[in-house]
């Protein structure tokens, strides 16, 4: 402790040496009711500059006092307590609970903060107390569960797993459905950067002090067209302007595979072979080079003239991760009246595929000094990050462990080995030997890299300034810079399997082959997004009825630019060497795109009589993306709220803390259509074709673009009312309760196009309209508390229906749902009158046992004869959603748990549909085997083959139904570690276990199509966190 304290003495040298000289004052400050130190108590000094904010220990300290200042303490859902200045040294500060906890809560809106007990929109704030604990890779990792109507899916256990989240079931059917992210005032762009699969992992979990979920049209309007999915605005934490405080944490994890595929064993498989292909026993395993047998069907077990292996594939593929998390972070008040925080933090994360690793390194400082007696506020932030992931091929890994035959070998030592060492089936084709079947898993792992690196800076500069000759007018400018860099760069090893090719001049297949180690891909892009917005408010607050009300009107400019360009590469048919494709229009491979959005928004809040809160915005967007007769749309909102614990009837109820009622209205516009359509939907363009590939040798030709002028912006109008409520002593019951209705208009989607209408056979329109309906209920419950012990749960339940009303000249467009058996083969679709991404299936028809009738479905609408007329729809994503927990305190313990899950919703089994039936194990235009899963060919199995309708059947949809345990945390604090420092130390559970009746390896898949999946881990983390 000695030695870190040198280290960081230099950071002393940063205050003046003044402040040392001048009068000082220490002090703790306490919960009245546990008596226990209370961290993050705001201290300041009224009408000064100087204050600061409690320690992990309730300590404080303030500096350059003189006798007769007021000192107001602060925390809340605390009293305000003061305290004067005489000339003492020390002092002890006792809070005591507000009664009515909802009056003093601060939520983050659009442009600004408002007092929970003022807000009129359906809000949700998650701070750090409640966030999701353990082994914490990316942000969206701690909201997980904890909000209502909020569903997020990662699509895996990768270290960079794509998040689906999804507000209220998001707004749109082919636009995007993913909510604005706003981090301390900056919007996110919703295209990430090249190589970047969760956005979430660009900020390190530990600079977060809270999430703010707007929800309703009323509460998003203000943010125009980027809010038909809802906001997630995220604030890091800030500075003190007390004295310095460190804090350093440190966990370490180990990662296992919880359910794998259940695949055959080497020994069951041989069985399988023998009963139901025994005329491929010849297949198994490898040639015995000192036999010329081959295998006598008369002893069963044995295969004579073959040398059998017995490989658990998937445990080849996966590992026992170990994965480590370090950040430092320093608060302080510099330069005398400067707040100040500044953090490092490094995690290096091992994912469950072997080479699949992930690292990165982040520093942000946050400066947020006042000048000017407190009329000019600045708040300087800028947060810089390096990343790199080594991808790996997921689909070649995870789907070749599971078909791979479990008789081979992984490594094969031989002479004649081409790969390196690892073993891969070779057929002689005239000559030459070519790859057969499966190809080695393990090999395409370990025989490439992928480093994807991202450098990102993210920052901006706030000036609030309040004018001093009418302090109740703020001029507000907001500068923004997102900028990142990517390169992306995959390289393979020498003899890799996936670079073996043929010399077409050599005729010998001993030497007529060449691998081709190196380079393959190469992409290097510049992301640079820019911010600026400003606007005035206004805010005045009146004796008599009209209390209080404020005005805000401003501008918003977001730019957008993607500029990159990419090494492509093929290999020579005639020599089999790679070689670099160059097209001599585009030598570089060069992509810039912009996208540009600008913004008119205005704002007014009444309040009337203390009692009834009114709201009213609009906000005017240009987009791009449409021509310019289309380019605006105006999005207006409205909400109301009524705070009946102000009336008389209920003010002196002693049971009642708190009641208000909301109800709310307004309209968002959606136009982010680019990842299906690229930049520029609405423009006629002409791509150039290659010079090589064309009817004109050594001439490009020029391909038109589709494109529609006709594009407009979708539109969403959201009804809502809601409650919010709090009562008993000490807030013993608390909670909200909200009801939707949301309509969606000129929906953007992906249609089918006539022959002869159109440049393609699909593109994006205005047509049709959804319908979502739900409800909402968050409860917090305080059952026991006492100065030593306390116990606290919280629970949050969902219920979201939505469905598609019309899509005007058509019943039903596709959604996607891609199935693994061909190409184009998709089982989702938007159809009138159901819910979107409904599958679209046949019902099975099933025999007295209950075991499917291959081809045998119900004839639905009667005409004795099946046809696509007797399928139906039966939606894939769930209704139902919830999470809860709990946290409990005894004396320095804490045990915390969460869960979450859902109720409905179903998934396809993609793995029954590939794997489970009898003739997916022999050659199908090749000489190797392929596994199964256990009980294919027993007596409860089904089809032989998949031949026909079998994939549509309804067989293979199961209940997604489950429940997951988030985590399980147990820690225990050391008050006084050294000196004046603490420590906590703590373990943890995270995907400890999860109740289903599926029986694939994981209901959570966002897709509803269980293929390939990447399985979560379970993990066991040790964490310590020192403040000194």
């Amino acid at each position: 402790m000695k030695t870190i304290y040198k280290k960081l003495l230099f950071l002393f040298l940063l205050l003046p040496l003044s402040v040392f000289a001048q009068s000082k004052l220490s002090g703790v400050v306490l919960d009245g009711s546990s008596n226990q130190p209370m961290p993050g108590v705001n201290v300041i000094v009224r009408g000064a500059s100087n204050s600061t904010t409690t320690d992990f220990d309730g300590k404080f300290q303030l500096n350059g006092l003189k006798k007769g200042d007021v000192i107001e303490v602060s925390f809340i859902g605390y009293k305000t307590e003061t305290v004067s200045f005489s000339g003492q040294s020390s002092v002890t500060v006792t809070l005591s609970e507000e009664a009515n906890q909802l009056q003093e809560v601060v939520v983050q809106v659009g442009y600004g903060t408002v007092k929970k007990k003022d807000a009129t929109g359906s809000v949700s704030t998650v701070t750090a107390k409640d966030f999701n604990k353990g082994a914490i890779v990316s942000a969206d990792q701690l909201l997980t569960g904890k909000v209502a109507g909020v569903r997020i899916t990662n699509s895996g256990g990768q270290p960079d797993a794509t998040p689906n989240i999804r507000i209220r079931g998001g707004a749109s059917i082919s636009a995007s459905n993913n909510p604005l992210i706003v981090i301390d005032g900056v919007p996110v762009d919703s295209n990430n950067p090249a190589g970047v699969s969760n956005p979430f992992n660009l900020i390190n979990p530990n600079d977060i002090e809270s999430f703010t979920v707007l929800k309703d049209a009323s509460a998003t309007a203000i943010y125009g067209s980027r809010a038909s999915n809802g906001v997630i605005i995220i604030t890091t934490k800030k500075g003190t302007s007390g004295e310095i405080q460190f804090n350093y944490s440190a966990n370490v994890t180990a990662g296992k595979v919880g359910k794998l595929v259940n695949v055959m064993s080497a020994s069951k498989f041989v069985s399988f072979i023998e009963e139901f292909h025994p005329t491929y026993t010849n297949l198994l395993g490898i040639d015995d080079p000192n036999s010329l047998a081959t295998d006598d069907l008369a002893t069963p077990g044995v295969i004579e003239g073959r040398i059998l292996s017995n490989t658990d594939w998937q445990k080849e593929i996966y590992r026992t991760s170990i994965s480590t998390d370090h950040n430092f972070s320093a608060r302080a008040n510099i330069f005398n009246g400067v707040p100040f925080r500044a953090s490092i933090g490094y995690n290096n994360t091992q994912g469950l595929v072997k080479t699949n690793d992930y690292n990165r390194l982040t520093a942000s400082v946050r400066l947020t000094p006042t000048y000017f007696d407190k009329h000019l506020k600045v708040d300087f932030n800028a947060k810089g990050i390096h990343s790199k992931k080594n991808a790996v091929d997921e689909g070649g890994a995870i789907g070749g462990a599971v078909n791979m035959d479990p008789t081979k070998p992984v490594y094969d030592a031989s002479s004649g080995n081409r790969f390196g060492g690892y073993y891969q089936n070779l057929t002689l084709n005239g000559n030459r030997y070519l790859l057969d079947g499966q190809w080695n898993p393990l090999a395409l792992l370990e025989q490439r890299t992928r480093p994807e690196r991202v450098y990102r800076l993210l920052g901006n500069v706030e000036l609030d300034y309040k004018f001093h000759f009418l302090p109740d007018l703020r001029f507000v400018n907001n500068f923004g810079l997102d900028a990142s860099r990517a390169v992306i760069s995959e390289n393979y090893s020498d003899n890799s399997i996936a670079t073996y090719r043929f010399d077409n001049s050599n005729n010998d297949p001993n030497t007529n082959y060449v691998f081709n180690p190196g380079r393959n891909y190469y992409e290097a892009q510049r992301i640079t997004n820019t911010t600026w917005e400003t606007y005035l408010m206004y805010s005045k607050t009146l004796d008599g009825f009209l209390n209080k009300f404020d005005l805000q009107g401003g501008y918003s400019y977001q730019n957008f630019k993607n500029d990159g360009h990419r090494d492509n590469y093929q290999y020579n048919t005639e020599t089999g060497i790679r070689e670099l494709v160059i097209n001599e229009q585009n030598p570089n491979n060069r992509y810039y795109n912009v996208l540009n959005l600008q913004s008119f928004f205005g704002r007014t809040n009444i309040d009337l009589a203390k009692k009834y809160l009114f709201t009213f915005s609009l906000r005017a967007d240009a987009s791009s993306l449409f021509r310019e007769d289309r380019r605006w749309g105006y999005f207006p909102a409205a909400a109301l709220a009524w705070k009946l614990k102000d009336e008389s009837f209920l003010k002196n109820v002693s049971v009642v803390n708190d009641v208000k009622i909301r109800l709310g209205w307004g309209k968002t516009g959606q136009q982010n259509i680019t990842d299906q359509v690229g930049f520029y939907p609405s423009t006629p363009l002409f791509a150039v074709g290659s010079n090589s590939s064309q009817y004109l040798s050594g001439s490009n030709l020029y391909s038109a673009l589709a494109f529609n002028p006709d594009l407009t912006w979708e539109k969403t109008t959201t009804y809502n009312a809601g409650i919010d409520f709090d009562f008993f002593k000490n807030s013993f019951f608390s909670g909200s309760f909200d009801i939707y209705k949301r309509e969606t208009t000129d929906l953007l989607a992906r249609v089918p196009l006539p022959p002869g209408q159109g440049l393609t056979d699909s593109f994006i329109k205005n047509v049709g309209s959804t319908e979502t309906k739900g409800f909402e209920f968050v409860m917090n419950l305080k059952p026991y508390k006492t100065d030593k012990v306390s116990l606290d749960i919280n629970a949050n339940l969902a219920y979201n229906y939505s469905e598609v009303t019309d899509l005007k000249d058509v019943t039903s467009i596709t959604a996607g749902g891609r199935l693994p058996i061909q190409t184009g083969v998709e089982i989702a679709r938007h159809a009138v009158g159901f819910q979107p991404y409904s599958a679209w299936v046949f019902q099975q028809v099933y025999d007295v046992d209950g075991s499917p009738i291959v081809g045998a479905y119900v004839d639905r609408n009667g005409d004795n004869v099946i046809t696509n007329d007797d399928r139906y729809y039966k939606a894939l994503r769930p209704n139902w959603t919830f999470g809860f927990g709990f946290t409990f305190n005894y004396g320095n313990w804490d045990l915390s748990s969460s869960f979450r899950g859902q109720l409905g919703g179903q998934v396809y089994n993609t793995r029954k549909l590939t794997l489970g039936w009898i003739d997916k194990s022999i050659p199908n235009n090749n000489n190797s085997l392929s596994n199964v899963l256990v009980g294919t060919g027993e007596d409860n199995f089904d089809f032989q083959n998949i031949q026909g309708n079998i994939p549509f059947s309804d067989y293979y949809l199961e209940d997604a139904t489950f429940v997951r345990c988030e985590n399980i945390v147990l820690g225990y604090k050391f008050p006084k570690f050294i000196k004046s420092s603490s420590l906590r130390v703590y373990g943890a559970l995270n995907n400890p276990f999860i109740i289903t009746k599926y029986k694939g390896q994981d209901p959570e898949n966002f897709d509803s199509i269980d293929n390939n999946f990447y399985p979560r881990p379970r993990m066991y983390t040790f964490g310590l966190s020192l403040d000194f």
